[in-house]
């Protein structure tokens, strides 16, 4: 099936709401995307148009993003694209709608500490959860063991 799978970048309009529905848990929040240029009159950077998305979450996304996102923060969303038209009441209406796959913090604008959730599993008294890998970079070695480099060829 073809459907639109956007990124946007913005800062969340609205405190996301939670909801425990009878198929997971849901949450939306409103997220404000607002487009930044050069004014070369102006020699300065000027605010373009805002466009407003409901993102919503599901399931695990939707209890995380209820715990760590506020009012204000940078983000970076991504998921499918789903815009609605409808005429109610005589009014027409349109609706911008990110159904997300992900969420984080937009690091280009400041800093965000992970906590990883627990595996229900292993909430649940489970099988053990496994140790997480060693992600460091070995130390280097010491200049005595390294190998000379070729010289240049010239």
């Amino acid at each position: 099936m073809n459907e639109t799978v956007i990124c946007a970048v913005g800062n969340v309009a609205t405190r996301p709401v939670f909801r425990e529905l009878a198929s997971g848990a849901s949450a939306r929040f409103r997220l404000a995307v607002t487009s930044r240029y050069w004014d070369r009159e102006k020699n300065t950077w000027t605010d373009g148009h805002t466009n407003f998305f409901t993102v919503w979450a599901n399931r695990q996304l939707a209890t995380n993003v209820t715990a760590s996102l506020d009012v204000g923060d940078p983000v970076v969303v991504q998921g499918r694209l789903k815009v609605r038209s409808d005429v109610r009441e005589g009014q027409s209406w349109t609706s911008a709608d990110i159904d997300a796959l992900a969420i984080g913090h937009d690091l280009a604008r400041g800093t965000s500490a992970f906590r990883r959730t627990p595996r229900p599993e292993t909430a649940a008294g489970g099988a053990p959860a496994q140790p997480e890998p060693n992600w460091e970079t070995p130390p280097a070695e010491p200049d005595a063991q390294r190998q000379p480099e070729p010289a240049a060829v010239t």
